[in-house]
């Protein structure tokens, strides 16, 4: 079968449709199980969730669904901490453990605990935080009575992040809601946590939810999100495309071939390009799942920019400059384009601010 035709403004436009910025989603979750992690630090998740949402109520959304267990925030990508849905998590950490990290030898020796001892190390703090969140200094107080494992309470109390790491991994544990604390409690507490799943289960659905996301797309952009970001492993995920290449069609796109879902296909033949201007955070997904170096969305001369976070001004799907708020004004350094006064009233209302916007 030829592989289907279409220009890169159609194929961002549906892109956009995509991830929910064309019309919004009914939930936070369906958000972020979309987009399959949103950032913490150096971005404002709250704010690239809502812009996302048919009816973004008041500021402090993934605040409240991190408190009712529609969202978990837990370390993941790239070592940071993220935002993802309870059902697909599991999924995403199943990828980071597949290094083992905490089998090398600079580890065993460094914490002097050996592969083997993890099992009922892991036990033990999955029991202090069944009825959390509570803090780390809770481990630790525990971990002091231990003979076997006294010696790595204070990397609890302390609290040093790397060592905590394995155990959201491996679905120990997960952070509190409270986005300014660093608490732990168990993944169960929110209603729809899945577990972690087998790797080889996990690497291919993986795969697929990001070519959901982000098609038309390409092993690279995959090795980009899934290898670079969760130490996947290029090998691995290479036998997983190949694995669910049935599921795939191909599309040249001015020349460029990309891959996206086969049962979206007709969709995307039938996408239109239209005028958008959408202002997103920094760190957003939108530039962050492709990478600041792909050029369908980050023009070469935006790329240092966007790679130190700053919020971008997204013009039919492409980055066309950056904004920010001082005080009551909105700055938007970007060429003028239809709707930006239209979206610069969405952003205030977001916000809770009456902006006066400023351009060039």
């Amino acid at each position: 079968m030829a592989p289907l035709r279409v220009d890169r403004r159609r194929a961002l436009a549906w892109r956009l449709r995509r991830q929910h910025l064309l019309v919004g989603a009914a939930d936070a979750t369906e958000v972020v199980r979309t987009l399959a992690a949103v950032s913490v630090f150096g971005a404002d998740p709250d704010l690239s969730v809502r812009r996302r949402l048919a009816a973004p109520g008041a500021p402090g959304e993934v605040q409240r669904a991190l408190a009712d267990g529609r969202l978990v925030r837990t370390f993941s990508f790239r070592g940071s901490v993220q935002l993802m849905a309870p059902e697909t998590a599991g999924v995403y950490l199943a990828l980071r453990s597949a290094g083992r990290q905490w089998a090398l030898r600079s580890w065993v020796e460094h914490y002097r605990l050996a592969p083997e001892d993890w099992p009922d190390l892991r036990a033990i703090v999955r029991d202090v935080v069944a009825d959390g969140p509570v803090s780390p200094q809770a481990v630790a107080d525990v971990l002091a009575g231990s003979a076997r494992f006294a010696h790595l309470a204070r990397e609890f109390a302390e609290p040093n992040h790397t060592f905590l790491k394995p155990f959201a991994w491996q679905g120990d544990v997960v952070l509190g809601p409270d986005l300014s604390a660093l608490d732990l409690q168990s993944p169960a507490a929110a209603p729809g946590w899945a577990g972690v799943p087998d790797l080889e289960e996990a690497g291919p659905r993986a795969v697929l939810e990001y070519v959901d996301a982000y098609g038309p797309t390409t092993p690279a952009h995959v090795e980009h999100w899934l290898g670079g970001g969760l130490s996947a492993g290029r090998r691995r995920l290479q036998r997983w495309w190949d694995q669910v290449g049935d599921d795939l069609v191909e599309a040249d796109v001015e020349g460029e071939r990309r891959w996206l879902l086969a049962g979206h296909a007709d969709d995307l033949a039938s996408a239109r390009p239209e005028p958008t201007v959408v202002l997103l955070p920094g760190k957003d997904d939108w530039v962050m799942g492709p990478g600041t170096d792909d050029t369908w969305v980050v023009p070469p001369a935006l790329r240092p920019a966007m790679t130190r976070g700053a919020a971008p001004v997204v013009a039919a799907g492409t980055v066309a400059g950056t904004w920010r708020v001082r005080g009551d004004v909105l700055e938007v350094d970007a060429p003028p384009a239809p709707g930006l006064a239209a979206e610069a009233t969405r952003l205030g209302a977001l916000l809770g601010a009456d902006l006066e916007l400023r351009t060039p």
